[in-house]
């Protein structure tokens, strides 16, 4: 079952997408709602999954993290259930370092993986040397981010 969002909802959401730290005083006053009418809508858009978590916003350049990369992967998926299951699979790309997400998707390619690293050794090596060797990678195609823009 679909929870109804009605304008008051979806405007808290997008307070809270801006700044999840708003205090629901904040909130309040934004949107011209009591705050426990603030309160309450937030706590059943948590109880309901809509809002699932919350999270910070990380500067990965102070991380020392400077490289930003998407790629694709060619995955031989008729090994699944043989040599490696699908959740043997997630569990094996998850494991390697700086994977920020890991998709699947449906297409030309199956797999789509977002990389946050220090530089270009350090995406050659995972690349290369770690997700190349987990059984059925097959075909890559790599795209570098040039600069965020939002």
């Amino acid at each position: 079952m679909t929870l109804k969002i009605d304008n008051i909802d979806q405007r808290i959401i997008e307070i809270l997408k801006t700044d999840a730290k708003s205090p629901n005083r904040e909130i309040a006053k934004k949107t011209k709602l009591p705050v426990t009418t603030v309160f309450n809508r937030i706590r059943r858009l948590e109880k309901n999954g809509v809002i699932r978590g919350y999270s910070a916003v990380l500067d990965y350049k102070k991380l020392g993290l400077k490289l930003t990369a998407y790629s694709l992967l060619h995955y031989n998926i008729s090994i699944w259930g043989k040599e490696t299951s699908r959740a043997e699979l997630k569990r094996q790309l998850m494991a390697l370092p700086n994977i920020e997400e890991v998709k699947y998707i449906i297409g030309q390619y199956d797999i789509l993986l977002k990389f946050r690293v220090r530089d270009m050794d350090d995406f050659n090596d995972i690349l290369l040397n770690k997700l190349r060797g987990i059984p059925g990678i097959g075909q890559t195609e790599t795209f570098i981010v040039l600069e965020d823009v939002v």
